[in-house]
């Protein structure tokens, strides 16, 4: 067993008292869908023609349509939410840094190594807040967007 494995979080619920800088897991995987794709750009009104026209990709250079950004974005976070590490979270307080990396093209298969970068204490002595640090990796072992989630996490 390497340094870094002995970072990695076993499945459980933690609390802010319970995590350290360096901790890790991974989250379970989704694969994107047309379904993901379509019904995103209806609930966003994001039909920009990258996602919904497979011509118009191939002539800027995909080899098809690409998901939304912050459709992979919100995946992410629903893994983050189910995944078999659990936080003691309250509520989720910025995304920040967030870089789109590589195209996400429906049929990919996604999940997210998630990292505690840091955690700092609040006024409240009950609570604290864990900045987790996001790689999205799909099935080829690709970082395809990764970025911070500040959380609110109680103590």
């Amino acid at each position: 067993m390497g340094f870094f494995d002995e970072l990695k979080l076993d499945p459980g619920v933690y609390g802010f008292n319970d995590l350290k800088p360096g901790d890790w897991y991974n989250t379970g995987a989704i694969v994107v869908s047309e379904s993901h794709l379509i019904n995103f750009a209806g609930i966003s009104g994001d039909f920009f023609d990258i996602h919904m026209d497979p011509i118009f990709a191939k002539n800027n250079g995909y080899k098809d349509r690409i998901a939304h950004g912050l459709l992979v974005l919100s995946l992410i976070d629903g893994l983050k939410n189910r995944a078999p590490v659990s936080l003691k979270a309250i509520a989720s307080l910025e995304w920040n840094e967030w870089q789109f990396i590589a195209p996400v093209y429906i049929g990919d298969r996604i999940l997210a190594k998630i990292t505690i970068k840091d955690l700092r204490v609040t006024s409240n002595s009950a609570r604290g807040v864990v900045r987790l640090m996001f790689e999205v990796i799909n099935q080829n072992d690709e970082v395809v967007q990764k970025g911070c989630n500040h959380l609110l996490v109680q103590r």
